[in-house]
């Protein structure tokens, strides 16, 4: 019968009644049944619960249903016999079948190896196996690793003079007489010398087991004496004892000090480091010191935290800046990042993790006002549009303009909105112009967000948009697929065009230098080796950009020229996108018939002259 017996209705991991039962003999034993006492836990372990305790306090345990049994008259006249009487059910009520142990599954893994099965039809030889199958396996490995070790003992002892050869111990000692290595190096090689002291305590396995007995002797007392020292300098050495010390709520004020540099101690040791609202905590050597440490800290910053946060969500936006990547700094150290939300309406998160909840609410909501200050005042013409549309300073066109705009965070293509542009009065055009606007060549775009401070602020949301995608801020990026949102664009003062991210300014710059170059070409582009140094472009690139801004090569007498584009017309699938835009629909409304009937003749006389779209 099992000598300790399980609840035999638990089959996956301990049951409550197992458990109550489990402290009640472990308290029974440590002699806490003498006197009353209290409950706690040590480390980490999560709070005990409260029946628990009513139940051990009360003696209250479940009643055993059954007991595990496994068969002590075994079959030893053949293998299968052997492995037949393991598995033989009790014979008696209020028993039940134990699991399969590791011996018998041992013995079922060797029963398979063909040299095993060949030697067991002798008694003596089965007998053997059977006994070394019932070695422990302290080392915890493997199941087929310790298999494999019991087989080969198992051929040694059925061979020759019927010992294991001093050879073979040599050999599996050598690899463990050594003292160096970490906490878990020098745990694995004492298991496993106690899997040796096992062996060399087996009289009729060896030749000389008194000489065996002694050396694992030994050399355990070394591995263990090594062991416990350093598990003494990793877990109880003199800061986490102190640290420890100062958890205790009766031990009175800790002792603890903020240096000039940051530098938090307590009770004379350095706990970790205070940069603005952020403490950074030393790393402990256990979970046991990390929590001493959090403790401590707890104790001895929080008062300052709390003062630093409250000063942090008071502050001035001068107090402030923001730096690549999204990082935010507070009178020159790091207090928070853009994580999320909009360019108007972001979300920051707070560094670190100490400090009363509202406090750093708080604290990262002033951050956040700061950022949208930031991207107001940097992204100003695209926060007036946005306000113009609100507030409804234009209507018809020109609004619709303004709101693709929006959606298009300041560049939008001007091939799509070609229709609505042609139509708008000159009110209305000064009206956007006043608000930022640029009508160029290829773009409707708002420079004032093309500076290199905007885009600081810009790149940050453009990155959220679309993570890992870095486009060049100045050069030619090729498009991912599938291909990011505007505002990963936009922001970036970039346009998707001929497979390529472009910057909308380059755009602008190639209409320009074709102009200076060529003040005759009307509206063709040239290109010039010249023209493509200047712009940083190869020519291959150059060419998908231009095919994607509507241009194709100039023909004459029926063959293409080398290096001369013009515009070519807008092409059905084009016009049938420009006629499903909502504000396109409008145009022919939008005016009185004489101003659609010049439109009309301005459009012509464009269209006949072949002209480029600045305006």
């Amino acid at each position: 019968m099992s000598p300790s017996p399980r609840c035999a209705s638990s089959t996956a991991g301990a049951c409550a009644g197992c458990i109550t039962q489990e402290i009640g003999q472990i308290a029974g034993r440590a002699g806490r049944y003498r006197r009353d006492g209290t409950f706690g836990v040590t480390g980490d372990a999560p709070e005990m619960d409260a029946d628990v305790v009513a139940a051990v306090e009360g003696h209250a345990f479940a009643p055993l249903t059954a007991a595990e049994w496994r068969n002590a008259k075994l079959d030893f006249s053949s293998l299968p016999a052997l492995m037949r009487s393991l598995a033989a059910p009790p014979v008696m009520p209020g028993l039940r079948l134990s699991d399969e142990s590791q011996d018998e599954t041992t013995l079922r893994q060797l029963a398979g190896d063909e040299l095993v099965l060949r030697r067991a039809r002798d008694r003596a030889n089965l007998v053997r196996l059977w006994d070394a199958c019932q070695t422990p396996d302290f080392r915890k490995t493997s199941q087929e690793d310790h298999a494999r070790l019991i087989g080969g003992m198992f051929e040694h002892l059925t061979q020759k003079n019927r010992r294991l050869p001093d050879e073979w111990m040599q050999g599996q000692f050598v690899s463990l007489d050594r003292l160096e290595g970490d906490i878990e190096a020098l745990s694995m090689r004492l298991a496993r010398v106690r899997t040796l002291a096992y062996v060399a305590n087996r009289s009729d396995w060896l030749i000389d087991p008194a000489h065996w007995q002694g050396r694992t002797r030994a050399l355990e007392d070394r591995l263990s004496d090594t062991l416990h020292e350093q598990l003494m300098q990793r877990f109880i050495d003199r800061r986490t004892s102190t640290l420890l010390k100062s958890l205790n709520q009766r031990a009175g004020p800790t002792l603890g000090g903020i240096a000039a540099d940051g530098a938090v101690t307590v009770e004379g040791h350095r706990v970790g480091t205070l940069k603005g609202a952020h403490f950074e905590p030393e790393r402990g050597a256990s979970p046991l010191e990390d929590r001493a440490l959090r403790g401590a800290v707890e104790r001895a910053v929080a008062p300052e935290i709390a003062r630093r946060l409250g000063a942090l969500a008071a502050e001035d936006d001068d107090a402030f800046a923001l730096k690549v990547g999204g990082r935010i700094v507070w009178r020159g150290v790091a207090a928070g990042e853009i994580v999320g939300g909009g360019l108007f309406a972001p979300r920051v998160r707070l560094l670190g993790e100490f400090g009363a909840e509202p406090a750093r609410e708080r604290a990262a909501r002033r951050l956040e006002a700061f950022v949208a200050a930031e991207a107001g005042r940097r992204f100003a013409a695209l926060a007036q549009l946005k306000a113009a549309i609100a507030d409804g300073q234009f209507k018809g066109l020109a609004r619709g303009l303004a709101y693709q705009l929006v959606e298009h965070f300041g560049v939008l293509d001007r091939r799509l909105a070609e229709t609505q542009v042609r139509a708008l009065s000159r009110s209305e055009r000064r009206t956007l112009k006043g608000l930022g606007v640029r009508f160029g060549a290829f773009s409707l775009y708002l420079p004032a967000q093309m500076t290199q401070e905007a885009r600081l602020v810009g790149e940050v949301f453009a990155a959220l948009a679309r993570p890992g995608w870095r486009p060049a801020a100045e050069a030619l990026t090729p498009l991912p697929h599938p291909p990011p949102p505007p505002e990963a664009f936009g922001l970036r003062g970039l346009r998707a065009v001929g497979g390529f991210a472009a910057p909308a300014a380059a755009l602008e710059r190639l209409d320009t230098l074709a102009r200076e170059a060529d003040p005759g070409a009307a509206g063709a582009i040239r290109l010039t080796p010249q023209l493509l140094a200047a712009l940083g472009w190869k020519p291959g690139q150059a060419e998908q950009i231009l095919r994607g801004l509507g241009f194709a090569r100039a023909r004459k007498g029926g063959e293409p020229e080398a290096d001369l584009w013009r515009r070519r017309p807008i092409s059905e699938a084009e016009s049938a996108q420009l006629i499903a835009s909502p504000f396109a629909a409008l145009a022919p409304f939008g005016r009185p018939a004489s101003a659609r009937r010049r439109a009309r003749r301005k459009a012509a006389r464009h269209k006949t002259a072949g002209g480029g779209a600045s305006g």
